[in-house]
């Protein structure tokens, strides 16, 4: 059994209210040096046998139909405790 994640984020060009608004809280509870914060989601994918190409190719087709919306969000597909690894920009 493997776990694959995918990890999604905003394109840099899209603006981030979120993550603005998390730098903006961070001087005021103490933190500095922060620039910039983007906020994202992370999938856990648990996947029956090992992470093959054939299956990772399966995961980036889960992740582009499903877990990310591919006009706005870019996302990368991992192998957690592997070394596979693989982003996707659209």
């Amino acid at each position: 059994m493997a776990r694959v994640v995918v990890d999604v984020m905003l394109k840099p060009e899209i603006l981030d209210p979120q993550g603005k608004a998390v730098q903006g809280a961070l001087p005021r509870l103490g933190f500095s040096g922060v620039s910039d914060v983007r906020q994202g989601k992370r999938f856990e994918l648990e996947i029956d046998g090992d992470a093959t190409d054939e299956t990772l190719a399966r995961v980036h087709e889960i992740a582009e139909t499903l877990l990310s919306n591919p006009v706005i969000e870019d996302y990368a597909v991992h192998v957690e405790g592997g070394s596979a690894s693989a982003k996707h920009r659209a």
